[in-house]
C-alpha cells in the first residue's frame, strides 16, 4: 500500500473508533443475492486429481510439497497451473495487480474460462481502485465469478475519496483478508506470501520483493479449498456485480479482451518471452513427472476465520491461527529462526520470545531495514523494539537494499544490480524439522485486523531448506547485524549495525543506506501510538 495512503489510513483510525465506537457495519452489497458454491467435489475426475489421490495412497496420507523461492517461478507455476486446469479454479489473493504479469495472468484466467473452467477469484478491497474495471470486465464471463472482500463504497480511481470513506468507517473498513491462495481442481494448490504483481515475482527490476511460495498436492489441497469456500461464501465477499451501477458489461469484456492480447504481442515485440517460458511447462511439468522432486510430509492448515474481527472480541467463535503459531514456537526446544518483512511482535510477541531465551533457545529474526522496508511507517513501529530484543539475547539481521550476494534471494543476478530489494516472506523455521509458510507477518496487524492463511509442515528436509536460504540472506554480505555497543560515556549501550562492503567488515551508529529525510519520518512516526495498526 502506498505510504500516503497507508498513513492517512492509520491516523484515521483514532478519529473514526471515536466516531464509530466500535460497532462495525456490514459491507454494501451484503443483502445482494448470491449464489453459495463449493469447490469441486470429485477431483479424482481430473488428471491432476488422478495423479495424485494414487500417489497419496503410497504415503501414507501424506501430502506432497515443494518450496518455490525464485521470483518468476511462481509467476510461471501460477499461469502453468491456470493452463493445466480441467474444472475448476479458486484464487483468492490481498493484491491483483494489473501490471505485465497481473495481465498475463488474467488473459490466461479467460482463456480458462473460455474453455469451460469455472473460475472463482477472491479479492480483497484494500488495492482494488486501480484494477476495478478490469476485475469488473472479467466478471462478465460466464464462468468467471468475482467477488471483493470487504468493500469500500466508492468505487472510483480517487485515492483520497476512499481514505475519506475510511475515516468514517475503520471499524469495518480497518479489517482487511491478507490470504493468498490459487487451488486448481481440489488437486493442486499454491499457498504463501506473494500477491499478484511484477514486484512479487521480482521480474519488475525496480523493485524486487523477496518471497516464498508453496506448492502443494494431496489431501491437504481439499482443506485449502475448505477455507476458500468459507470465505467465498461468507457475508464480507460481495460479488463485484452488487457493486458497480453500470453492471458488468460483455461490451467491456470485448475490450478488455482485445487490452490483454495488445498486451501480449507488445512485450513479445520487446523481447520478453514470458509466453515462451510458460509454454515450456517448467517448473510446473517438472514437479509432476518427477524430475523436480516433491517432498511428501503431513502439514496442518492454519488460517484465520473470515470473521476473526468478531471472535478477536468474543462475538463469535472460529479460528484465529496466530495461537496455532505460537503454539508452535513455544514447542521449539533448541532453535527458531523468522523472516517477516515486518516485525512489530507487541507485549504477548515479546513474552513469547522472552520464555524462549529463558530456556535457551537460539531465536534468530530476519526482517527489513529502514532502507529495504516498502513500509516505513511499519519500521516506525519495530524500532522500539530492537533494543529490549537484544537485551534478551535475539538475534535480529535486517535485510540490505543492495544485496552483496544474490543467492538465496530469489531474484536473477541481472536483477540483482539494479533497483531496491525487500523481505516479502514470512517463514518461521521449528528446530529444523518443521516450517511454516504462509501470509502472517509476525506484527500486530496480523494478529489482529488481517484474515491469514498458511501451513505447518513437518518436514526437516523443507526446514533445512528454508533455513539455507534465511542463512544466505541474514549473511553480512546481504544483511545489517545489529548489536548492542558498550558506550561508557553514555551510559547505555549504543545500538550498531554491522554489515561487509566489498569483503570488509563495516560499523554504522546510525540506521544505515537511509537519507536523513526517511529517518527523521520514521522517528516522527514512532512518536505516535500507532502499533495496534502495524
Amino acid at each position: 500500500m502506498p505510504l500516503p495512503t497507508r498513513i492517512l489510513r492509520v491516523l484515521a483510525f483514532g478519529l473514526a473508533a471515536t466516531i464509530a465506537a466500535g460497532c462495525a457495519s456490514l459491507p454494501p452489497g451484503a443483502d445482494s443475492p448470491k449464489a453459495w458454491s463449493s469447490a469441486l467435489a470429485h477431483p479424482g475426475q481430473t488428471r491432476l486429481g488422478r495423479q495424485f489421490e494414487n500417489a497419496a495412497r503410497g504415503h501414507d496420507g501424506n501430502s506432497a510439497f515443494r518450496l518455490l523461492s525464485a521470483g518468476v517461478d511462481g509467476f510461471l507455476v501460477r499461469a502453468q497451473m491456470i493452463d493445466a486446469a480441467a474444472r475448476t479454479l479458486d484464487l483468492e489473493y490481498f493484491i491483483f495487480r494489473q501490471d505485465e504479469t497481473g495481465q498475463l495472468l488474467a488473459d490466461a484466467l479467460l482463456r480458462a474460462a473460455d474453455r469451460g473452467v469455472r473460475v472463482r477469484l477472491l479479492v480483497d478491497d484494500a488495492e482494488t481502485h486501480d484494477v476495478d474495471d478490469q476485475l469488473a470486465a472479467l466478471s462478465a464471463h460466464p464462468n468467471i465469478h468475482i467477488r471483493i472482500f470487504n468493500p469500500f463504497t466508492y468505487r472510483g480511481h480517487v485515492p483520497l475519496f476512499r481514505g475519506l470513506e475510511f475515516a468514517f468507517d475503520a471499524a469495518r473498513l480497518d479489517y482487511r483478508m491478507h490470504n493468498k491462495l490459487m487451488v486448481v481442481d481440489n488437486a493442486i494448490a499454491l499457498v504463501g506470501g506473494r500477491n499478484i504483481g511484477d514486484r512479487y515475482f521480482q521480474v519488475d527490476p525496480e523493485s524486487q520483493f523477496g518471497d516464498d511460495d508453496v506448492f502443494a498436492a494431496g489431501p491437504v489441497v481439499k482443506e485449502l479449498s475448505g477455507s476458500f469456500d468459507e470465505y467465498w461464501n461468507s457475508a464480507l465477499a460481495i460479488p463485484i456485480a452488487a457493486l458497480r451501477r453500470d453492471g458488468l458489461s460483455a461490451a467491456a469484456l470485448t475490450a478488455y479482451r482485445s487490452a490483454l492480447d495488445q498486451h501480449r504481442k507488445a512485450l513479445k515485440a520487446d523481447g520478453i518471452e514470458y509466453a515462451r517460458r510458460i509454454a515450456t511447462g517448467e517448473p510446473l511439468a517438472g514437479m509432476l513427472a518427477g524430475r523436480l522432486p516433491l517432498v511428501w510430509a503431513h502439514a496442518e492448515l492454519v488460517c484465520d476465520s473470515p470473521y476473526k474481527g468478531r471472535i478477536e472480541h468474543g462475538e463469535a467463535t472460529g479460528r484465529l491461527m496466530h495461537h496455532a503459531v505460537a503454539d508452535a514456537t513455544r514447542a521449539v526446544q533448541s532453535e527458531l529462526l523468522i523472516v517477516t518483512p515486518f516485525f512489530v511482535p507487541g507485549p504477548s510477541g515479546m513474552r513469547l520470545l522472552a520464555d524462549l531465551r529463558k530456556r535457551g533457545v537460539h531465536v534468530r529474526v530476519l526482517t527489513n531495514s529502514l532502507e529495504s522496508t516498502p513500509e516505513p511507517i511499519a519500521q516506525s513501529g519495530y524500532m522500539h523494539y530492537r533494543r529490549p530484543l537484544l537485551e534478551d539475547g535475539v538475534e535480529l539481521s535486517e535485510v540490505r537494499a543492495r544485496l552483496g550476494n544474490a543467492r538465496g534471494s530469489g531474484e536473477t543476478k541481472a536483477d540483482a544490480r539494479y533497483g531496491n530489494y525487500a523481505l516479502h516472506a514470512k517463514l518461521f523455521v521449528f528446530d529444523r524439522k518443521r516450517l511454516y509458510v504462509g501470509s502472517m507477518n509476525f506484527d500486530e496487524r496480523s494478529r489482529h485486523l488481517n484474515t491469514e492463511i498458511g501451513l505447518i509442515i513437518d518436514s526437516p528436509e523443507l526446514a533445512r531448506e528454508a533455513a539455507a536460504r534465511f542463512e544466505s540472506i541474514a549473511s553480512p554480505a546481504d544483511s545489517y547485524q545489529l548489536a548492542l555497543r558498550p558506550d561508557p560515556a553514555r551510559g547505555l549501550p549504543r545500538l550498531v549495525w554491522r554489515t561487509e562492503e566489498r569483503g570488509k567488515r563495516v560499523e554504522y551508529e546510525t540506521e544505515p543506506g537511509a537519507s536523513g529525510w526517511r529517518r527523521m519520518k520514521v522517528d516522527l512516526l514512532s512518536l505516535l501510538p500507532l502499533d495496534p495498526e502495524l
